[in-house]
């Protein structure tokens, strides 16, 4: 027992509460999941009811391992990183849209040669983008106001690529763009210049939605959220779920809506958590988002460094974010998006993004108290010296 936790001490550093939170996330996603895949694994491969449960295990396992990989590495590798992947996201973001897989009318994926597995370029380019704009805002602390290195890079940045995700992903270029202007808020920048990123982002958006896949879709879905004589089906059936899982819920398993929810694994899946654990077990994983943004914060504070500070919150805002949207959605406060539930819903390579991004959270944590422990005993050294004299 004492050896487990001696290597768990020396090999899962940073914040531990956030540890527990990711794992305990990865726990509920097996089991929800492996409710939810039931029926759909039962009519795709011939009764064998397990092939989710162990692919998505697989992931889930993978994701941790990137967790794992990513918070070993210092994070201020990544502000060197940023424009690299950013700049590698324009034109594979492009492709994707103009050769990519399309899936419900939209090209947000490219396949995988030879394993056969779909990944979605956007989750890259979220990632480099969060992680430039801290690195661009830390940098010009002392010249926030500058227009030309500071505003213009910033705002044509993220109206370039959240402009050309939205193209495919309106929501998921919408909430990237939320994020963008929360990292500007929290980085001092002036409020005439987050107007003018308001409006920058605007044209952009404009642009996205008139050349892009995805805009008839939004209006009928922004006025199918606003119809009052009807309700949209995958709503209805999330009404149900929602409603007859009560309090206590039907108990683990016993979902019946999964056999009638469009995407219960993933789109719906919290309106599955509620139906098998009810508004108890709905509520804990509302407070595992909210304890996870804590923990995020609480790593922006700790942080001696601007960098640091802001790729935890910023990665921290854009993860919670999306889930607070899609459990909105579930409950019917806003119109379908068709966003996942991070860490909860069954994923490929998102999966792992998603994982390096916690891991990336980790790290943060991880340098800042390393670097407190080895300053620590410089600051004792004119006592010692003293003592010794």
């Amino acid at each position: 027992m004492t050896e487990v936790k001696n290597w768990l001490r020396d090999n899962l550093k940073g914040d531990p509460i956030l540890w527990g939170i990711v794992l305990s996330f990865s726990l509920i996603s097996i089991a929800v999941v492996y409710s939810a895949t039931g029926t759909l694994a039962y009519k795709k491969m011939s009764g064998n009811t397990e092939y989710y449960l162990f692919k998505h295990s697989s992931l889930i396992i993978l994701g941790l391992a990137f967790v794992w990989l990513a918070h070993k590495v210092n994070y201020k590798y990544y502000a060197k990183l940023s424009l690299l992947a950013l700049v590698f996201s324009v034109p594979l973001l492009i492709y994707t849209y103009l050769k990519g897989s399309n899936i419900n009318e939209a090209s947000r994926w490219l396949t995988i040669p030879i394993i056969n597995q779909t990944f979605q370029p956007s989750d890259l380019a979220k990632l480099a983008l969060i992680s430039y704009l801290a690195s661009m805002l830390s940098k010009r602390q002392m010249n926030i106001d500058n227009y030309k290195e500071t505003l213009i890079p910033l705002v044509l940045w993220s109206g370039l690529i959240c402009g050309l995700i939205a193209m495919s992903n309106i929501s998921t270029g919408l909430l990237l763009f939320m994020t963008c202007l929360l990292l500007m808020f929290i980085g001092r920048v002036p409020f005439k210049q987050i107007m003018i990123m308001i409006v920058v982002g605007a044209i952009f958006g404009t642009i996205a939605l008139t050349i892009g896949q995805r805009m008839q879709t939004a209006i009928s879905r922004i006025e199918n959220f606003m119809d009052p004589t009807q309700t949209v089906f995958q709503l209805e059936q999330s009404y149900i779920a929602i409603a007859t899982g009560g309090v206590l819920g039907k108990g683990p398993g016993n979902s019946d809506q999964r056999n009638f929810l469009p995407h219960p694994y993933s789109d719906f899946i919290y309106a599955i958590i509620i139906e098998e654990y009810g508004m108890i077990g709905g509520a804990m994983v509302l407070f595992l988002y909210l304890a996870f943004l804590y923990r995020g914060m609480v790593a922006v504070t700790n942080s001696s460094g601007a960098f640091g500070g802001l790729l935890s919150a910023g990665i921290s805002f854009s993860l919670v974010i999306q889930a607070m949207v899609n459990m909105g959605v579930a409950v019917g406060l806003g119109p379908i998006t068709g966003l996942p539930l991070p860490l909860l819903s069954m994923g490929g390579t998102s999966l792992i993004f998603t994982g390096i991004s916690i891991g990336i959270i980790l790290s943060v944590s991880r340098s800042e108290y390393e670097a407190k422990l080895a300053a620590a005993p410089v600051a004792n050294k004119p006592n010692a010296m003293s003592h010794a004299g």
